[in-house]
């Protein structure tokens, strides 16, 4: 295995961890993420359930992002398709913001957690592209 795929494996590894650490986070203390993310409570009221909902999506995210560093020749396809689901969760905050139903503000708020994933695992897509079988 080339050094750029020990690379690859090992960017995709930490991917999965920030992902996952977010999705555990969410499972299990709905509430404290709620208020510890900043502008969280901006979108809407606490619902646990919810939060869960989310939190199931990006633990689905990191699996399939964990699933990419183990079997390098699919991290393309699995990457997509968590790239999908992040980029859609991006652009519905730039379309919330672009409609006034959120300040203009969290285009920065939004970047590390929201945006930037996104980019991110995009970015994976992309570098990934060449290993499938």
């Amino acid at each position: 295995m080339s050094n750029n795929n020990n690379t690859k494996i090992i960017v995709l590894a930490i991917t999965a961890a920030f992902l996952g650490g977010n999705a555990l986070y969410m499972l299990a203390d709905p509430l404290g993420w709620y208020g510890a993310v900043d502008g969280v409570p901006d979108t809407g009221p606490f619902n646990p359930h919810f939060v869960r909902d989310i939190g199931v999506a990006y633990l689905t995210c990191a699996i399939a992002t964990a699933a990419s560093a183990k079997w390098l020749r699919q991290a393309f396809t699995l990457m997509s398709v968590v790239t999908l689901f992040l980029g859609l969760h991006a652009l519905l905050h730039v379309w919330d913001i672009a409609a006034g139903r959120l300040p203009l503000d969290h285009l920065i708020r939004d970047l590390p957690g929201v945006l930037g994933p996104s980019l991110v695992t995009g970015f994976l897509v992309w570098w990934t592209r060449h290993e499938r079988a």
